[in-house]
């Protein structure tokens, strides 16, 4: 088993020190923007400057790729990502701070398709769903580890800015010494509307509106506790146990999902995820405890729902389309997560903080009356027609590539068959 994992052990390394350099970044700049009195809706807009970056190196990562390489272009990458960071601790303006976020998604989004090219070119066909696996799960602790790590010291000086941009230095370690000097060109995300929309209506409507929600929540929960009152422990546990929470329910949620209507399932978790919003809303919970359980439950819900409605429509996709269809509904997931913390930062500039929690819980209204009225119009796909369900990271933390290493070899195949085709 370890031998087998050997010839990635690096590129997961690398990968790891990428996201606990994203999970520093994406939260010491609310807690320190909170704290410098930046307004809500000013850090809303460091979600939306990610979200924009994140959806254009998405797409134009793997054409820079083809004209320079993936040594090239994921060092420059990670150096920019790096700077960008230093640059946060430079020019502490919100307008800065949104620019240079955005320019931290595009290289983030390019580094993070780079790495997973790499991996998915040195796993055998047989190791891929095990490589896949364990990539998700380091990458899970990485994000956790590098949000805890801000309980450590102080959030006011240079430092976390300066522990970042040594960890988005340290991901260059992959590169460095994979032996593999041509890895599989990348995979380039398409938005076909018109082919998701025949795909499968549930599948591009909830992608949106689960992005508006999960973006909202990731973005300016960090606001919301601080602004509740909870110390800078409970802050880092705010944002993290959510996550965490939406891993663990994954697994009961696929094999559920796997044995009944997935659509029905999707209900079930947005109605969940409603129950919290509610009670975030009504009873404004204070203190540590009743937050971090609220926080487990809605995380639990907002983040599996990304993968069911993937699988959802890839049961519905034809044959060596599926990661069109992931890449695509990746970039409408996107395009909510640009709009989320926009409306959530509006929300709770002008009325109170847990107006965030309004915004969440009218994404997931809508997600849940819309799924219901499909359910009466189409049938349901017959078991035995499903694609298995895959345990993912949420769609902020997914590229069209993690598609492409989360399938099987002859899904690859097929997909490239059908390209070489049209």
């Amino acid at each position: 088993m370890i031998r087998q994992f050997l010839p990635v052990f690096a590129l997961l390394l690398g990968s790891s020190f990428l996201l606990f350099a994203g999970g520093i970044n994406g939260l010491i700049l609310p807690v320190r923007g909170s704290a410098e009195g930046f307004s809500a809706f000013s850090l809303g807009l460091l979600g939306t400057g990610w979200a924009i970056g994140y959806m254009a190196g998405c797409v134009l990562t793997p054409r820079l790729v083809a004209n320079v390489g993936h040594v090239r272009a994921f060092g420059a990458m990670a150096a920019i990502a790096a700077v960008s960071m230093l640059g946060s601790a430079i020019m502490l303006t919100p307008w800065a701070w949104i620019a240079l976020r955005g320019v931290c998604g595009f290289c983030f989004a390019g580094a993070a398709m780079i790495v997973e090219s790499w991996l998915s070119d040195q796993a055998a066909p047989e190791q891929r769903g095990r490589i896949f696996g364990v990539y998700t799960m380091v990458n899970l602790g990485a994000v956790t580890a590098g949000q805890m790590t801000l309980t450590l010291g102080d959030t006011s000086g240079f430092f976390f800015f300066a522990l970042g941009a040594i960890f988005y230095c340290l991901a260059l370690v992959p590169t460095a010494l994979s032996s593999n000097s041509n890895p599989a060109p990348l995979v380039a995300a398409r938005l076909d509307m018109k082919a998701l929309w025949r795909n499968s209506p549930v599948a591009v409507f909830a992608v949106f509106w689960v992005g508006v929600s999960n973006s909202a929540f990731g973005t300016l929960a960090a606001v919301y506790a601080e602004r509740t009152g909870l110390m800078l422990a409970a802050i880092a546990f705010f944002t993290s146990l959510p996550i965490l929470a939406g891993a663990l329910a994954q697994i009961p949620v696929g094999i559920l999902s796997d044995r009944m209507d997935r659509r029905k399932v999707l209900v079930g978790i947005a109605l969940a995820a409603l129950v919290a919003d509610i009670l975030f809303i009504t009873i404004a919970p204070q203190g540590r405890i009743p937050n971090l359980v609220l926080a487990a439950i809605l995380g639990g819900s907002i983040f599996a729902m990304y993968p069911v409605i993937v699988a959802h429509a890839n049961d519905h996709a034809a044959p060596g389309t599926s990661i069109q269809i992931s890449g695509g509904l990746l970039l409408l997931y996107g395009g909510g997560g640009i709009v989320g913390p926009l409306m959530a930062g509006w929300a709770m500039s002008n009325f109170a903080d847990r107006a965030l929690f309004m915004v969440t819980a009218v994404a997931h209204v809508l997600v849940i009356v819309y799924t219901i009225w499909r359910i009466s119009r189409r049938v349901a796909v017959k078991d035995a027609d499903k694609t298995a369900f895959q345990v993912a990271p949420g769609g902020r933390g997914s590229t069209p590539q993690t598609a492409v290493l989360g399938a099987s070899e002859a899904e690859v195949q097929a997909e490239a068959d059908t390209a070489a085709a049209s």
